[in-house]
């Protein structure tokens, strides 16, 4: 099969800071100032056309940083990313204005993706019947609750027909009929053979929609392949975790830090 999106030694670099000066810091000297802080690191995989893979790891793994990667949203430190067609991120208020209206929000959004006037106008009343938000399609994005934010990103994204689809957590909002519709929708992208990443906790989710699953530990891949084989592992993982003391949690957390701090990424810099 024809390959979609192909991944190779990714990194994602942060600064940490504590105060502002410090951000000010990192603008001006040539290095930068801070810690270093990897949300990534030397991330290698590729999806094929018509792959359904759920992103799955606890926060703070890197879901969010990676699916951005994959939709253009923010660019890596180092290494390659490669994506064949039109690729589209689907999470909350993902690219929406807040000072616009959601209808002016639309026509931002789609030409921005390279639609003209025309084609906006035609896609328009698709996008407002499927977002179903009634009146508030003509008030400002910032008086939406978080809800209503995801029902109009999603129903931009689905509308305008990507190639490749990201959802980060898009179904965890909302009320249970639009996450039906929301559904089926992914379900014809998934029977027209796109490419689609899905994040999301709830492995129920996972299990029914994904094929491929990528676990994602603080910034490194930890499993990559079948949902079959991949998430018995990760709820097992999950168990143990919860079981865990105060303490040992917070161990786990803190020699997780020290991995993304830049003791493993020195390639990188």
């Amino acid at each position: 099969m024809t390959k979609s999106v192909i991944i190779q030694n990714v990194y994602k670099k942060y600064k940490m800071h504590s105060k502002t000066s410090e951000k000010l810091l990192d603008v001006i000297l040539p290095n930068g100032y801070g810690e270093d802080f990897f949300a990534l690191q030397d991330i290698s995989f590729s999806a094929e056309q018509g792959d359904v893979i759920g992103l799955i790891g606890v926060n703070g793994s890197g879901k969010s940083t990676l699916s951005n990667i994959i939709s253009g949203v923010i660019p890596p430190t180092s290494g390659k990313v490669e994506t064949i067609g039109q690729t589209s991120l689907i999470a909350i208020a993902s690219g929406l204005n807040n000072q616009l209206t959601g209808r002016e929000n639309i026509e931002l959004k789609c030409l921005m993706l390279g639609f003209n006037k025309k084609e906006i106008r035609e896609l328009e009343p698709e996008i407002i019947e499927f977002a179903d938000i009634g009146k508030f399609i003509d008030q400002p994005v910032k008086k939406y609750s978080s809800g209503m934010k995801s029902r109009l990103g999603f129903a931009i994204s689905v509308t305008v027909d990507p190639d490749i689809l990201v959802i980060d957590e898009a179904l965890s909002v909302g009320d249970k009929m639009f996450a039906e519709k929301s559904k089926q929708k992914m379900f014809e992208f998934k029977e027209k053979g796109k490419t689609i990443f899905f994040v999301s906790h709830s492995m129920g989710q996972i299990k029914e929609f994904c094929e491929k699953a990528l676990w994602l530990e603080y910034g490194e891949i930890k499993e990559y392949g079948l949902v079959s084989d991949i998430l018995p592992k990760y709820e097992e993982f999950l168990k143990k975790y919860k079981k865990m003391s105060k303490e040992e949690q917070k161990k786990f957390r803190e020699d997780a830090i020290k991995k993304q701090s830049g003791v493993k990424a020195i390639s990188a810099t």
